[in-house]
């Protein structure tokens, strides 16, 4: 069973929110929407919803092609992306904190 990511139990269990945690976490690489979906866990019919308003609103960038895979990435030259991978890291940080406390007050 997988762990679930702290940013995707704050925002919820979403085909866009496990998307945009599995493109931040690997924000240096490309993928083709094949592997987006696979490694999102998302479902192909929920993928190609999703896909279009990330399309459509520029989160995501075509890179290359190899064959017939086209592959993207996540557009880090986005405003907006940009700070939702701070706040994906800020929550991560903020939470991890908090577990530490939490272990050091139980000893």
């Amino acid at each position: 069973m997988k762990e679930e990511s702290i940013f995707v139990e704050y925002f919820g269990d979403s085909p866009v929110v496990r998307m945009m945690n599995f493109l931040i976490l690997g924000k240096d690489f490309d993928y083709s929407m094949t592997d987006i979906a696979e490694g999102a866990n998302v479902g192909w019919t929920s993928f190609q919803r999703a896909w279009k308003n990330l399309c459509k609103n520029d989160v995501v960038k075509p890179t290359r092609t190899i064959g017939k895979a086209k592959l993207f990435k996540l557009n880090t030259d986005n405003l907006t992306v940009k700070k939702i991978i701070k706040l994906h890291w800020e929550i991560l940080k903020l939470e991890t904190n908090k577990s530490l406390q939490e272990a050091v007050i139980e000893h």
